[in-house]
């Protein structure tokens, strides 16, 4: 193992990605278990992430979800990856983590994005608009005030208030200035736009301001990683989420993931067969010792401290093998075993 690997942090964030055949509620029960066998291999962070009224995905309330998942678990980190500010009032948020962290002390983090909605009808369910993302720097301050007791209306957000819950900025373009200003550590993604990647690092450190909550730039890198016995193998695992994304670019609606072997079989047309093959090119997929070596190359490249997995495939068997062998590759506590 490198020493370059050998230094950073692997986390996994886990999309409670459904599945044709399979009921809703399936997908955020496998991603609880899915979090046992991460901390048993020693991963450092698990994360859930935040959707609404996207049928390919069950996780709709990350921080209801994050708290099931750090029940059952012990020493891994919990946390969103993110909760999607814009979306919520940040007093309700502020309540929300500090609800965690009181349950769950010293294992919480709060992952925060800019999004707003995935269509223009949920976004209207929500009360939001596209416009509602452009203030994000002011909501995440508000945010962050309601944790140290510095809010203007004389309110006190309880249990928050006080406690320190360590906050993650998702980022890309200018999610990576915010979260310099902010002085706050970074998720940046993805994988497949190395050179948009690198520009948001450098960026980020070189506008990075010190503050309270971190004293020096903290990258994590995140995308799909996927490990197994042989390159094909590695490869079948991307096919249902590449069609996925396929899908909803020419339906407009994002599905289930389907089996590997039905994705083979589909006929497609050539626009579904270009952003198909697409969705398939840039991210870390082969063996063990390919896999090593792409990541030794990334990690270098990025400077990055931790990396932030977010495979999604149909086959939940493989899926864990995968993050098996990443887990011998990374070196981690429990991968021996």
């Amino acid at each position: 193992m490198s020493s370059v690997i050998a230094s950073t942090r692997f986390s996994v964030l886990d999309r409670s990605r459904t599945r044709e055949g399979h009921p809703d509620g399936e997908a955020l029960r496998d991603t609880v278990a899915l979090a046992g066998e991460l901390e048993r291999l020693g991963y450092h962070r698990f994360w859930v992430s935040e959707h609404h009224g996207v049928p390919g995905v069950a996780g709709s309330a990350p921080t209801v979800l994050a708290a099931a998942v750090a029940a059952a678990t012990r020493t891994i980190r919990v946390g969103t990856g993110g909760v999607m500010l814009p979306n919520h009032r940040p007093l309700v948020v502020a309540e929300q983590f500090g609800v965690l962290e009181s349950l769950f002390p010293g294992r919480i983090d709060m992952g925060l994005g800019r999004s707003v909605g995935f269509t223009d009808g949920v976004r209207r369910a929500l009360g939001r608009d596209k416009g509602d993302a452009e203030d994000f720097a002011g909501q995440l301050g508000e945010l962050l005030g309601w944790f140290r007791g510095t809010s203007p209306t004389g309110v006190h957000a309880r249990p928050a208030e006080g406690l320190t819950v360590p906050p993650f900025v998702l980022a890309m373009g200018e999610g990576a200035a915010i979260a310099a200003r902010a002085g706050l550590p970074m998720v940046i993604g993805d994988l497949r736009d190395r050179d948009r990647m690198r520009r948001g690092v450098d960026r980020y450190r070189a506008e990075f301001r010190p503050s309270a909550w971190s004293a020096e730039p903290y990258v994590v890198v995140s995308g799909t990683v996927a490990v197994a016995a042989t390159p094909e193998a590695a490869h079948r695992l991307l096919l249902p989420e590449a069609w996925s994304m396929a899908y909803a670019r020419t339906r407009g609606t994002f599905p289930p993931l389907p089996p590997a072997e039905r994705v083979e079989a589909l006929t497609m047309s050539e626009k579904e067969r270009g952003l198909f093959e697409s969705g398939l090119k840039g991210h870390v997929a082969g063996t063990e010792e390919q896999v090593a070596a792409a990541l030794e190359t990334l990690i270098e490249e990025t400077g990055a401290q931790e990396v932030l997995v977010t495979t999604s495939t149909y086959d939940r068997d493989a899926l864990l093998d995968s993050h098996r062998r990443l887990a011998r590759i990374a070196g981690l506590a429990g991968a021996a075993a």
